[in-house]
């Protein structure tokens, strides 16, 4: 009994012992899990503003991303728009570029048929040139009128039948007549005709009647003087002065379709100016 009491009191000995090492081990454990558990909260705490913080930034860069998307979908509508009005622009431009080259051509054409049709009258009293996109046929005064005359002589009407012969076929090609004289005073005033001036008009009408009696409409014709004011040479010689006496027809192709190609790229332009 005595061995099992010493044993008892041993072992009641070990057990208080273990016991007193549990409970310190418990306390040391308990403060391990409160400093844990304050650690966790602070740590959660942070984590919670770090999530608020990029949550915050997120929300930032998605509205910058939409405004971004929404500019960029306006951006390209502008674009698609601007390449539309680009291939309109280009198509416009493509048609007026044909229809210089047409007019040209018309141009080029009708002074070849007039040059071949005048061929036997040219040199220096008839003259077939190109300017400004017509074509300008010169007669001196010494092929069509005798000094101070406004009647036609016979080589100036042969001349302007062959002539009016050729713009019948060319139905589309306006006709100017311009008189010029030079700037010697006109010598024989009498009741219809004056000066240089009547000089220059009287005989640019009768020209213009020739033309209309080989065929050419009226309509397509003008007649104007322009007295000693369009000089070609100076007035300072007996040939210069002969340059200067002189009928300009001026031959015009109509401008219709270029004119309305012209007029449909103005009102084009005009809305977005």
């Amino acid at each position: 009994m005595r061995l099992n009491n010493k044993r008892l009191m041993a072992d009641s000995t070990q057990n208080g012992n273990a016991l007193r090492r549990t409970r310190t081990l418990y306390t040391q454990l308990t403060d391990s899990y409160d400093k844990l558990l304050k650690n966790s909260d602070r740590a959660m705490a942070d984590k919670s503003a770090d999530y608020n913080k990029v949550a915050k930034d997120l929300a930032r860069r998605e509205a910058e991303l939409g405004e971004l998307d929404t500019n960029l979908r306006r951006s390209k509508a502008d674009i698609d728009k601007l390449n539309a009005d680009l291939k309109v622009r280009e198509a416009k431009l493509a048609e007026l570029t044909q229809a210089l080259a047409d007019k040209d051509k018309a141009v080029n054409d009708l002074r070849a048929s007039v040059s071949n049709a005048l061929r036997g009258f040219q040199g220096t009293d008839l003259q077939v040139k190109m300017k400004d996109g017509k074509v300008y046929v010169s007669l001196s005064e010494q092929l069509l009128f005798k000094s101070g005359s406004t009647k036609v002589d016979p080589k100036g009407q042969e001349a302007l039948k062959q002539l009016a012969t050729v713009l019948k076929t060319q139905p589309d090609v306006n006709v100017v007549v311009e008189g010029h004289t030079d700037n010697v005073p006109f010598s024989r005033p009498t009741a219809a005709m004056q000066d240089n001036w009547d000089l220059s008009v009287l005989r640019a009408t009768e020209i213009a009647r020739l033309i209309t009696a080989g065929g050419v409409e009226a309509q397509r014709i003008t007649a104007s003087g322009r007295s000693q004011f369009i000089p070609v040479a100076a007035n300072d010689s007996p040939g210069n002065k002969a340059l200067n006496r002189r009928t300009e027809i001026i031959l015009t192709p109509k401008l219709n379709e270029l004119l309305k190609i012209l007029d449909s790229n103005s009102t084009t332009a005009t809305p977005g100016k």
